[in-house]
């Protein structure tokens, strides 16, 4: 039996699979937002499945950020509580094995090389589009780690061509740098942004706005005992919302200003996306030609 993890940022998830490939069991629970709570997290979901279906299995883990080749310890998370701690080593310990554990971004990338969409392409670049902004490069089946394990990391370049409003609305990073792609692409990236251009909040009492969200304006009053909340990124795609519209313009123009510098240096036979906004219908339909737009591709009619 093999049990793979992915440690994603809002959700930890375990699969079982027998020999075969053949899926026995999947869980999900949410992401705990603590190093010491991470760990037990996944050691219990690994132990409650092994219980649940009888036996022991081997250990597989995706992981955000990578561990060090020099130090062991984990490094470059946007679960930032991972970050110098020896999370392969405990994980190790608690479950008394040892621990497959790679990328999640690579992971991505290789499965969907290997029999996904990108099945059959030689170059492959996978981007994952959730609460980070991840990558992985495949080349001719193998991923491409590189020598500090940071290949296809484009999510920590400054988000290229940058305006000067831009620039000012640009933040610091967890990694130290500012403007990070992930900052503007990411869920919670988007999400700040919308909050920050308009200051608009849900209300989630009200009726439906047309679209399945809900819509106000600075202007409209709550009605007693509503609890204001921020939009999420899934709502701010799916709303018709005239500021809702503009944020997703905004996020899909500076979608195709970042993976054009992608494609300027790795010029993929295919780019595949997954993670929770990958889900975004207009993604297939307006990414091209944005990304177009800031290619190098003089051959492009």
């Amino acid at each position: 039996m093999r049990l793979g993890v992915d440690l994603g940022g809002t959700k930890t998830e375990i699969i079982a699979l027998d020999d075969s490939g053949r899926e026995l069991l999947r869980r999900r629970v949410p992401t705990v937002r603590s190093y010491d709570g991470t760990v037990a997290a996944i050691a219990e979901l690994v132990i409650a499945a092994e219980k649940e279906l009888g036996g022991k299995g081997s250990v597989g883990l995706a992981i955000p950020g990578t561990i060090s080749r020099i130090t062991g310890l984990a490094k470059n998370a946007n679960s930032t509580w991972l970050n110098g701690r020896p999370f392969a080593r405990d994980l190790e310990a608690r479950l008394e094995r040892p621990i497959r554990h790679a990328n999640d971004a690579n992971c991505f990338a290789l499965s969907e090389a290997t029999d996904g969409a990108g099945k059959g392409a030689h170059v492959v670049f996978g981007v994952i589009l959730g609460t980070g902004t991840g990558g992985g490069v495949v080349v001719g089946g193998q991923v491409l780690e590189g020598a500090h394990s940071i290949a296809g990391e484009w999510g920590h370049n400054p988000l290229p061509g940058m305006t000067a409003e831009e620039w000012a609305e640009a933040h610091a990073c967890y990694c130290g740098g500012r403007g990070c792609i992930e900052q503007w692409l990411s869920g919670p990236g988007l999400a700040a942004e919308f909050k920050r251009k308009t200051g608009l909040l849900h209300h989630p009492l009200r009726p439906p706005h047309p679209s399945g969200a809900t819509a106000t304006s600075p202007a409209s009053a709550p009605h007693p005992g509503e609890a204001d909340r921020d939009w999420t990124a899934q709502e701010i795609a799916a709303s018709d919302h005239p500021e809702a519209k503009a944020a997703m313009t905004r996020w899909m123009e500076r979608m195709g200003r970042a993976l054009a510098s992608v494609m300027n240096i790795l010029d993929p036979d295919a780019v595949v996306l997954g993670g929770g906004l990958s889900n975004i219908e207009g993604l297939y339909r307006d990414l091209p030609r944005m990304v177009e737009r800031h290619g190098f591709c003089p051959e492009t009619p």
